[in-house]
């Protein structure tokens, strides 16, 4: 059996592995486009203050450790072709373009930085934040830089964000949205993290468009929007991504928004195909539909099921919930399942509960508070979505709740989840137990706890 597995990121990484482990006796080929395998750019964070200290250690693998374990690598290798009826590929590189055969083939196409149709993006100091060369300049970047717009105000754009800050970096975010993190948290939270970016001198512009990006000798000058002007010596683009699919247009079924259609196995409209990763949707627990959510988490969990299939091991995909967690100085938090901005995607009615709650009991001597908030059917009153934020790390607390959207628990089940107490962790109703009963409005003595 000879597989041939395109891209080398999460999924492209999980999917080489899989079939390894599968199949150890199979001829597995890999290829990618770039000249490093397996970079993982949900570390760039790290890397841009310092914690990671070189892009080296940002990689799930190398083109070295591939080949240690019998993967036949193609560094530098564009697939950009595929004959489905007699299974080949094409592929493009420094020698020209070659076709390869496969028995089954793997594709993660990913996705790529969403281009801002305005001028001046190509500038000299303007950075798209995807992979590791574009992480590499960015760091070099900030040596120099004194004064940066970062335009896009989600989960990449605030660690940006943040990052340039602690580097003494004065920062603008801008953001067409009318606030940050609008697809990842409600308006409760993100009112709390806009205060506390200014408080840290942050420029925050939300509800902004950029209309142009302007120029002095060939590099960023100041950015222009709807609303406003700021200068800027450096440019970061951070607007989102959107799916790497267009070669794959006519080989393939692709959804209206370009993703790959995959079925239950993640197979693709061709047989012996298989997909997964950013290009594709995974099946969403709140609604039991398709949603493109582009996790890590996801990609390696779609990715083995498909090898297993690859494999000739029937394996379903399971319905997850789009689970996510980030911190912002001082704020850690998580979500999972809808919120505002989706709860009308759920085909029943959907109502919330915001609360904020003590996290431990007075005499332990600290005041440190969890706010939370929980989506719900309101007539059947099962749960689907939920958020937690606190300066205390509490995110570990938002898988419980992805486990209780998945298996379709109610308010009154989570109300009465056993959880353990001890007054160095919690208090005697644990915080998720209060955030249920909150929203049920029967809250059993928690209201009137002295402590």
């Amino acid at each position: 059996m000879k597989f041939i597995v395109v891209g080398t990121s999460h999924a492209g990484y999980e999917a080489t592995e899989t079939l390894l482990q599968e199949n150890p006796d199979a001829e597995v080929h890999l290829y990618e486009r770039g000249s490093t395998a397996s970079f993982l750019s949900c570390g760039i964070q790290s890397y841009l203050e310092g914690i990671s200290k070189n892009a080296d250690q940002l990689h799930y693998a190398t083109e070295h450790s591939f080949k240690e374990q019998g993967v036949i690598v193609h560094m530098n290798s564009d697939v950009v072709g595929i004959d489905a009826a007699n299974k080949t590929i094409t592929v493009k590189s420094e020698d020209g373009e070659s076709e390869e055969s496969y028995d089954k083939l793997f594709l993660s196409p990913g996705a790529k930085p969403l281009e801002l149709p305005v001028p001046g993006t190509d500038l000299e100091n303007a950075f798209y934040v995807r992979g590791r060369n574009w992480a590499e300049k960015i760091k070099d970047r900030m040596a120099e830089s004194k004064k940066a717009v970062v335009v896009g105000a989600g989960y990449i754009g605030i660690e940006v964000v943040e990052a340039f800050a602690k580097a003494g970096i004065e920062v603008t975010v801008i953001d067409a949205l009318d606030r940050i993190l609008k697809t990842y948290l409600d308006k409760e939270f993100t009112d709390i993290l806009e205060d506390e970016m200014r408080d840290q001198g942050i420029t925050v512009r939300t509800d902004e468009m950029v209309k142009e990006i302007v120029e002095e000798d060939g590099k960023v000058k100041k950015v222009i929007t709807n609303k406003g002007e700021y200068e800027a010596d450096t440019v970061i683009l951070s607007a989102g991504v959107r799916p790497n699919t267009k070669w794959l247009d006519g080989i393939i079924e692709l959804d209206k928004d370009g993703t790959v259609v995959v079925d239950e196995y993640m197979e693709t409209s061709e047989k012996d195909i298989f997909a997964a990763g950013d290009a594709t949707k995974i099946p969403f627990a709140p609604t039991h539909g398709g949603k493109l959510i582009a996790l890590a988490s996801n990609a390696r969990r779609q990715a083995v099921v498909a090898a297993k299939n690859m494999s000739d091991k029937k394996m379903k995909m399971p319905e997850v919930t789009g689970t996510s967690g980030l911190s912002l100085f001082s704020h850690k938090f998580a979500s999972t399942g809808v919120k505002d901005i989706d709860s009308d995607s759920v085909e029943a009615e959907v109502t919330s509960k915001f609360v904020e709650e003590k996290l431990r009991p007075s005499f332990m001597g600290d005041d440190e508070k969890v706010l939370m908030k929980v989506h719900y059917e309101k007539d059947s009153h099962r749960i689907v979505g939920a958020q937690l934020m606190s300066t205390y790390d509490i995110t570990p607390a938002i898988n419980t709740l992805s486990v209780v959207i998945t298996a379709g628990w109610t308010l009154e089940q989570l109300a009465f989840a056993d959880f353990f107490f001890q007054p160095e962790f919690n208090r005697p109703w644990n915080f998720l137990n209060v955030l249920a009963h909150q929203a049920l409005e029967e809250p059993y003595g928690s209201d009137n706890m002295l402590f």
